[in-house]
């Protein structure tokens, strides 16, 4: 296995403590793909002010319920909800401005009525580069607007908690045009698909991500490092970040184009098993696809999957989803309700004692239940 210094290297004061190779690592230490974490699901997002909210209810009150949700914001998920992932959704924006001026503020304003607080004062959409939102003109509402400054927010909140497990980044690339809406998203070509990994390393030192290179080693394949060396111990890769594509198709091969088992890149990828580059799973639907999960987990990799969707199970108090994505050993499960909504107070998705890192159901250790690995030693009393 890659020895830690030339793997994970951490800040001096943490290094002096975590100086043994992950081989070396004494029986029993968990490692990153025997934990579980919660995550949220497009955690930036803000849900549409009220007048938007009626318009998209025209087409149809489930939209407008699948889209009636919100999260704090990234450092308050980071600290006072234990989230543990965060997801992300991006779109290019090379000379900037595409996305500066929603059509939906427009509708309102011709409608005569107000369109809430000022939008982007701050004129960061008109600048170039990778803006997050989820649906252009429509659905734009975010508590970060840019991906730089999303990533800044992590890494300030990173700097200052060195001792946190493993924060994923989930990050999903969007160019699909919807026909209802004036705009047209710029396709994520090779070099657009360069510049997300460049805007990643304009941000974060490579001494604080978990890249596929890192993770390979000297092993040849990803797929190798992970079935013979196995995934680093949280101990030696506490502080650190890791970053996930989210599409499949035709961006992700596109992403791995030129890059053998990752090589280069600064995002996993997920891929077929077999696959030399596989080594991290997104699986949305934990019901359906339970025993792939298990499978995968059971092999060494890492999965996410997702608790809740659309908000179905927090108005129906639908619990089934939610105990399957626990029970499946996804190490991220990202949710909606990370706390509970106040209109839906009987349903949100946490660990059971206020634990943000617990031993995963079907890869940990028994002996590491009821503690919270987030910690650097023993048991911890609950979060309030």
């Amino acid at each position: 296995m890659p020895e830690l210094s030339s793997c994970l290297a951490r800040p001096a004061a943490v290094l002096i403590a975590f100086t043994m190779t992950w081989a070396q690592a004494r029986a029993g230490e968990p490692r990153l793909n025997q934990i579980q974490v919660i995550g949220t699901h497009n955690s930036y997002r803000l849900a549409p002010l009220p007048p938007i909210q009626k318009l998209i209810a025209s087409a149809g009150r489930h939209h407008a319920e699948a889209l009636d949700y919100a999260h704090k914001p990234l450092a308050d998920q980071l600290s006072r909800l234990g989230v543990r992932q965060i997801e992300l959704d991006l779109y290019a924006d090379p000379k900037g401005g595409l996305y500066a001026s929603p059509s939906a503020i427009k509708m309102i304003r011709g409608m005569g009525k107000d369109p809430g607080p000022p939008f982007d004062p701050e004129g960061l959409l008109k600048k170039p580069g990778l803006k997050i939102l989820h649906i252009p003109d429509i659905d734009y509402r975010t508590t970060v607007p840019t991906f730089q400054s999303a990533l800044k927010q992590i890494r300030d909140w990173s700097q200052a908690h060195r001792e946190h497990v493993p924060i994923l980044i989930l990050v999903e690339l969007k160019d699909e045009a919807i026909p209802a809406l004036p705009s047209r998203p710029i396709p994520f070509s090779a070099a657009e698909l360069d510049s997300v990994d460049a805007e990643i390393r304009s941000i974060f030192a490579a001494e604080e991500i978990l890249t596929p290179d890192r993770l390979r080693g000297r092993h040849s394949t990803l797929a190798e490092a992970v079935r013979i060396g196995g995934w680093p111990t949280i101990e030696s890769c506490r502080g650190l970040v890791m970053f996930a594509l989210d599409n499949e198709g035709t961006i992700r091969d596109r992403y791995l184009d030129g890059h053998p088992s990752l090589k280069g890149r600064a995002m996993f990828a997920t891929v077929d098993p077999t696959d030399p580059a596989a080594a991290w799973f997104k699986i949305n639907d934990p019901v359906a696809d339970f025993d792939r999960i298990q499978r995968l987990v059971k092999a060494g990799f890492l999965v996410r999957t997702r608790a809740d969707a659309d908000t179905r199970q927090a108005r129906t108090a639908d619990v089934s989803m939610r105990d399957k994505a626990l029970a499946s050993g996804a190490q991220f499960v990202s949710t909606d309700y990370a706390e509970p909504d106040p209109r839906f107070p009987t349903y949100s998705v946490r660990f059971e004692g206020g634990l943000i890192a617990r031993s995963n159901p079907v890869s940990g250790d028994p002996a590491w239940k009821g503690i919270d690995l987030e910690r650097p030693t023993g048991p911890v009393k609950s979060r309030p």
